[in-house]
């Protein structure tokens, strides 16, 4: 009886052992997924080379994420780090290629959130920092705030020794073109932006996003990337979500909130939430753009409704891509 009982409990101990085997294996020790931006990016558009710029600057990124992941860096100080690349380079429309303004200024918005405390940072219409996610990570780190805008942004930034710009900084002739045809057609050209959700070694996830907001905008506007819930947000319960779009409608309709909440409440799997939002409730509602997110487990998802979205993602365990097209 009692050689029966012993091995009754080995196979139960057993059991556990393949139980927990599974899941770890399950959720990858890592996952990184990042954005450039979606909207009207065609194969047509875009010259083999332009393309190829496009897709080194994003495995630059993607590399630099796998590393400090490898090496156990906790997923904010990764979110920062590769959003830097993609604000230094002057391919995406945040920091170095942010778009301008109607009165020709760069005016750029950024946010950050921790998934494990739920606290987040953000700065909106800045002019003269140089990348704006750091600041967005001071005022989370460094403040009792959430969001600070413009020159108040700016003040606080200087303070606390982040670096700073001369407005120059963010010329490019290709953002101007782009304003003076937005001049004289009189519209306002829908938004990209760049993007970074992470899953670390400790389980933890971390979100941010950044940007140079529309070309032409007008009155100080300020789109959906540093409002918490409608362009960026983390729960460790749930998921990390960036967002890339027309931010009015990423903001009423607080997308990458409304992703985690179904998630949570309804139950759904990351990419049936996201599709549900993105390709059902913004797209019946005429919003145009796209997420990339990583749930609890290691689960990604990259939807958009536009042709294209500059995308790329990698996991512990060797699957790795880079996408710009449908």
């Amino acid at each position: 009886m009692k050689s029966v009982k012993s091995n009754f409990l080995l196979i139960i101990f057993s059991g556990l052992l393949v139980i927990t085997g599974c899941i770890r294996e399950y959720r990858p020790e890592y996952v990184i997924v990042i954005h450039g931006g979606a909207g009207v990016i065609l194969k047509e558009n875009l010259s083999d080379e332009i393309e190829k710029q496009y897709r080194e600057k994003l495995g630059e990124a993607l590399e630099k994420g796998i590393e400090l992941l490898k090496n156990g860096t906790n997923g904010l100080d990764v979110v920062e780090q590769v959003i830097n690349i993609l604000e230094d380079s002057p391919l995406f429309n945040a920091g170095k290629g942010a778009v301008f303004t109607h009165n020709g200024r760069n005016e750029l918005d950024a946010s950050i959130m921790d998934g494990k405390t739920l606290n987040a940072g953000a700065v909106a219409g800045v002019t003269d920092i140089k990348n704006p996610i750091c600041a967005a990570r001071s005022v989370m780190t460094d403040s009792e705030h959430v969001i600070l805008t413009g020159k108040g942004a700016s003040a606080f930034a200087k303070k606390k020794g982040i670096e700073m710009v001369d407005s120059s900084y963010f010329f490019t002739e290709r953002r101007w073109n782009s304003l003076q045809r937005a001049l004289e057609r009189e519209t306002v050209q829908e938004p990209e932006t760049v993007g970074c959700v992470i899953l670390d070694k400790e389980g933890n996830l971390a979100a941010g996003t950044s940007t140079g907001g529309m070309t032409n905008k007008k009155y100080g506007r300020v789109g959906d990337t540093p409002i918490i819930g409608a362009g960026t947000y983390a729960n460790n319960n749930t998921c990390a979500v960036s967002a890339t779009g027309h931010g009015e409608f990423f903001i009423r309709y607080a997308v990458a909130y409304d992703i985690s909440a179904l998630i949570e409440y309804k139950k759904m799997s990351l990419n049936e939430a996201a599709d549900f939002v993105i390709n059902e409730k913004l797209k019946m509602a005429g919003g145009d753009g796209g997420i990339i997110a990583v749930d609890k487990n290691g689960n990604i998802a990259m939807i958009f409704n536009t042709p294209g979205m500059y995308r790329a993602f990698a996991k512990s365990t060797g699957e790795k891509g880079i996408f710009i097209f449908k």
